[in-house]
Parts: C-alpha cells; sequence; structure tokens
C-alpha cells in the first residue's frame, strides 16, 4: 500500500473522488494538476494521444525551465523536438542545454545494459543530475521519461524501476518526477500494477477555476470534465471553453459528476454548442448527478436537440 493509503487508513473497492483524492481497488492516488506539481512527487501519465501529453508534459518541461528549475528528459530526440513539448515562439532549446537547465539523456546511455533495460543503470544516472543540481545553483528538478517501450518488453525490470524512482523522489525537497507510458500500446493488466506504483495522477491544468466553477479538459473520451456550479455569470466562459474542446470533432462528452449546481438556463448553452456540431453529432452528458437529470427530465430530451445522455455511475 503506498503512502496516501497508510495515512488514510482506509480501502475502497471501487473509484472514489474528492478534492483531488482518487481511489482505485483499495489503494489512494492524488490527482494534481501539472501546474501544482512540487518536489516529492512521483507522478503517473498514461496519455492517449498527443494534445494530452503536450498538455501535461509539455507545460512540466516549459514551467520548469520557466522558474530556473533544471528538467531531465530521458529521450533519444533532439531537444527541438522533445516528446509532448511544444516550445513557445523565440525559445531556443539548446540554449537550456548549453546552460545546464535542460539534460536530454539518450536511452542507451541512460537505460540499457547490452540490449537489456537496467533500471539500476537509470537510477543511478538520474540521481547523479538531482545530486548535481544542488550544486549547480537549482532549486528544483523536473525528470520525465517514456517508459511505454521498456514495458512492452521487460515489464518486471520496469516495476523494479518505478518502486525505485519512487524510493528516491518520494522523500526529496528537491526532485519530482513524471513516468509517461502511452496506454495505446500497454496491456491494461501491466497499466495497472505500475500505476500502483505512483501516488500522483499528473492531470492538466484546469481551462479555468475561478474558485466557483472549475473546468478541466478530458481526452478520453474527448471534452470538458465539469466541477463546482454553474451559474449566470458563468454561461460566457463555459461556452467559449466548450466551444474549444469541441472544435474539430463530431462528439464531445461532458462529465457532470462533480458538478453541484447548473441553473435552467446553461441548457440553452449547451444545446447551442451542440447545434454547432458537425451533423449527427452529439454532444454527451455523462455521469449525470440527481437534480441535473430532474432538470432535463422536466424539459424532456426532444426538446433540446443534440444533447444525449452518457455513462452513469463512477469511471
Amino acid at each position: 500500500m503506498n503512502r496516501s493509503a497508510t495515512a488514510t487508513g482506509e480501502t475502497y473497492s471501487g473509484p472514489v473522488r474528492d478534492e483531488g483524492l482518487l481511489s482505485f481497488e483499495g489503494v489512494f492516488f492524488t490527482e494534481r494538476p501539472v501546474g501544482q506539481m512540487r518536489p516529492g512527487d512521483h507522478a503517473w501519465l498514461a496519455f492517449g494521444g498527443s494534445e494530452e501529453r503536450e498538455r501535461v508534459v509539455g507545460a512540466f518541461v516549459t514551467a520548469g525551465l520557466a522558474t530556473e528549475e533544471k528538467v531531465v528528459y530521458v529521450t533519444d530526440a533532439d531537444p527541438l523536438n522533445l516528446p509532448g513539448v511544444r516550445w513557445p515562439g523565440g525559445a531556443d532549446p539548446h540554449a537550456y542545454v548549453r546552460s545546464g537547465a535542460l539534460r536530454v539523456l539518450p536511452r542507451e546511455r541512460t537505460c540499457l545494459s547490452g540490449d537489456r533495460f537496467d533500471p539500476r543503470r537509470l537510477l543511478d544516472a538520474l540521481g547523479e543530475e538531482v545530486s548535481r543540481a544542488f550544486g549547480e545553483g537549482f532549486r528544483a528538478v523536473r525528470i520525465t521519461l517514456d517508459l511505454t517501450w521498456a514495458t512492452a518488453h521487460a515489464p518486471e525490470e520496469v516495476a523494479a524501476c518505478e518502486h525505485g524512482l519512487a524510493a528516491a523522489v518520494s522523500p526529496s525537497t528537491m526532485a519530482m518526477a513524471i513516468c509517461q507510458v502511452d496506454r495505446r500500446a500497454v496491456a491494461a493488466d501491466r497499466l495497472a500494477a505500475l500505476r500502483g506504483a505512483h501516488e500522483v495522477l499528473a492531470r492538466p491544468d484546469p481551462e479555468f477555476d475561478d474558485g466557483v466553477l472549475r473546468l478541466v479538459r478530458t481526452f478520453d473520451p474527448p471534452g470538458l470534465r465539469l466541477e463546482g456550479e454553474l451559474d449566470a455569470a458563468r454561461h460566457t466562459v463555459f461556452a467559449e471553453r466548450l466551444a474549444r474542446a469541441a472544435a474539430g470533432r463530431r462528439r464531445v462528452h461532458l462529465d457532470c459528476g462533480r458538478l453541484r449546481f447548473m441553473d435552467p438556463a446553461a441548457l440553452n448553452v449547451l444545446v447551442r454548442q451542440a447545434m454547432r456540431l458537425p451533423r449527427d453529432g452529439r454532444l454527451v452528458l455523462d455521469r449525470m448527478p440527481p437534480h441535473l437529470a430532474r432538470m432535463i427530465d422536466a424539459v424532456g430530451w426532444a426538446r433540446l436537440p443534440g444533447l444525449a445522455p452518457g455513462r452513469s455511475g463512477g469511471r
């Protein structure tokens, strides 16, 4: 059991979400927006596409460099083409490399002994980078690597690596890490096993958050998650963020499971966006809370063209 589970002393059989805490099969995780990550976080990102990866890994890398933290990326890619990173205009990745702020470590030199994945070699290399960073004057070190390739061929070694990385990062006052895996390329049982080695699930930063309403981009399925209260004062910003999430899509999902209140007029916002979708497109409402379901039942689905009921219950 990981540190979060021990602290609570509770176990549950299904998913539970409350204030960023997620439980799955009795193991607790913290959901953390990438902009709120801090030293000691050993985070997990099972991405399903380039946009999701960019919004987490790209933000993790560029924010670290902007705040004069050291970034260590284990990859064979050139600094100009780091996976998931879209450099802002005018940025010179090679300048970060020359200054030591960005360290790009190739797999062969960092991860392999012969043709086998070597967890100890990787952990030693990362530990050396963290130790060196303190003397170089960096206030924190951000580490990221994509383990999809290794997970497919050496799952036991990857599991050992993850537990070793957790032991090094979790008590650290300087290091934080995001371990990436392409969930489309790894079997579900292996994904579940590796997820259990992490205490933090890295998430994109909210599209909007004013303390009353939070809008978070989702990717599987694509759309938005609504949290809090959607009232008349927030219709405009909701419509704008929903239009962005729906751009170029036929089917868009709204996860309403954390929505505490929606005023009736917000249904007009939903219908207007649904009508802008391509022909036969749908705006799907997932995990509708009772108050929203009652409101729609009173109006009638037939009077809300383009809207459709979706999943119910947990994820």
